[in-house]
């Protein structure tokens, strides 16, 4: 018997994601004028541009705008290229996006005591504190955006291996609780069936969660709600 459901009306990623998966090849994401230097390229569209294609699929579904009709990755300096990018950089929210994932990655999985405190796990921040944000939007009908934490590590170079995803659903039985979501990684012909599960019965953790996200066989470690703001995406893809 399900205690809890919600699902965001009319929204599935099959019909309302982006059309091509996150495979971008080896290309700087962008490439900025410095005085005295010249073009500098930044950063490496081959590892992904998960949290744009995140931001894009939600400003176009608030919209009401179909996404386009590709079926590969746009070309660098096209219009929905640049767009896409540009949502990437909001999707890190700097640095306070940023700071967070890091200090997620971290987190250890399970509460840790030091003299009289108790410091949270990542499975209490995740399940106490970011859970009932991502079950409010979705219980409004609001898409819900995931940074994922996919690794343990003090070394900031590693929080390109980290994920973001898109919440559309969900459903709780007793203390279990599946979440569907929309994986960039994931072929469209596969994307209605990814789920996140955990169970929240024990926050103090480690608390597994379960998934099939298309990250090379990455665990999820944890989980949080980032600081979505809609931005107008129409001419991004109405543009030549």
């Amino acid at each position: 018997m399900v205690d809890a459901h919600a699902v965001v009306d009319g929204f599935l990623p099959s019909n309302q994601a982006l059309p091509f998966t996150n495979d971008f090849p080896r290309q700087p994401v962008l490439k900025i004028m410095i005085p005295g230097i010249g073009r500098v390229a930044i950063g490496d569209a081959s590892r992904g541009l998960c949290g744009g294609m995140v931001y894009t699929t939600r400003d176009l579904f608030e919209a009401k705008l179909l996404p386009p009709a590709v079926k590969e990755p746009p070309s660098p300096g096209s219009p929905l290229y640049r767009y896409i990018v540009r949502r990437l950089f909001d999707s890190f929210d700097i640095p306070r996006g940023v700071a967070r994932f890091y200090r997620l990655m971290a987190t250890p999985d399970a509460d840790t005591a030091r003299s009289s405190l108790t410091l949270r796990g990542a499975g209490r921040i995740t399940v106490v504190n970011e859970w009932p944000q991502v079950r409010l939007d979705l219980d409004r009908g609001v898409l819900s955006p995931l940074g994922v934490i996919t690794l343990r590590s003090y070394d900031p170079f590693q929080l390109g291996h980290n994920h973001q995803v898109l919440a559309y659903a969900y459903e709780q039985r007793q203390t279990a609780v599946t979440l569907r979501v929309y994986d960039p990684n994931t072929p469209l012909d596969r994307a209605d069936a990814v789920t996140l599960s955990f169970d929240v019965v024990r926050p103090s953790g480690p608390v597994p969660i379960t998934h099939n996200l298309a990250i090379g066989g990455r665990p999820v470690r944890a989980f949080f709600r980032t600081g979505y703001r809609w931005t107008n995406p129409l001419p991004a893809i109405t543009a030549g």
